[in-house]
C-alpha cells in the first residue's frame, strides 16, 4: 500500500478532501473553493499548471482540468487543431482542448465513481500526475506548431512515448 494512500482510508471521505491533504502534502498552491472545488497551481519544468477538480454528485464523476495559456496566432489554429487531435491519439485516459476564447489548452479527465464508489488516493494521485505529465509531454510540440511553424506530425514527435534515465 502506498504512503499517501495509508493515511488517506476512511469509508466516507470526500474526494475534494483527498486532493486538498495530496496538495498540502506536496506544498502546492491551492485555494478550496467550495466543498466540491478545488484550484491549484503546480509547476512543471515549461511552466506552472492551474489545476481544478471538481466533485459531481449528479453524475458522480470527479472531474480534473489543467490549463496553461496557449495563445497560438489565427493563422496557425489549423495546423494546432491536428496538434491537439495527434496529442489526443497518444492519451489513453484523458485529452486535449483549445479554449480559443479563453486562450486556454486545457487536458481533461474525469473518474466516475459511478454506485457510490469511493476514489483512492492512489487514483486521485495518478490522475494529478497524469494530467501535468501530458502537459509536460505536448507543451513543446504545441509550441513549434503555434510559434515555430513546424508541422503538426513532426512537432508530436517531439513528444516522445517514454524517457528512460536523465541526461
Amino acid at each position: 500500500m502506498q504512503a499517501v494512500e495509508h493515511a488517506l482510508i476512511t469509508e466516507d471521505i470526500h474526494p475534494i478532501d483527498i486532493v486538498e491533504t495530496l496538495a498540502e502534502r506536496r506544498s502546492w498552491d491551492f485555494d478550496r473553493v467550495g466543498e466540491d472545488q478545488i484550484a491549484m497551481a503546480v509547476e512543471g519544468q515549461w511552466r506552472t499548471y492551474s489545476l481544478s477538480l471538481t466533485w459531481s454528485a449528479h453524475d458522480e464523476t470527479l472531474r480534473l482540468l489543467c490549463t496553461f495559456d496557449l495563445a497560438p496566432p489565427a493563422e496557425r489554429m489549423g495546423a494546432m487543431a491536428e496538434a491537439v487531435d495527434r496529442a489526443n491519439d497518444r492519451c489513453w485516459t484523458g485529452c486535449f482542448t483549445l479554449w480559443r476564447e479563453q486562450d486556454l489548452m486545457v487536458y481533461r479527465y474525469g473518474l466516475t465513481l459511478a454506485g457510490g464508489a469511493m476514489a483512492t488516493a492512489g487514483q486521485i494521485d495518478a490522475m494529478l500526475r497524469g494530467a501535468v505529465g501530458a502537459c509536460e509531454r505536448f507543451y513543446p510540440a504545441f509550441q513549434l506548431v503555434g510559434w515555430g511553424d513546424e508541422d503538426p506530425e513532426t512537432a508530436i514527435g517531439v513528444a516522445i512515448a517514454d524517457a528512460y534515465g536523465r541526461a
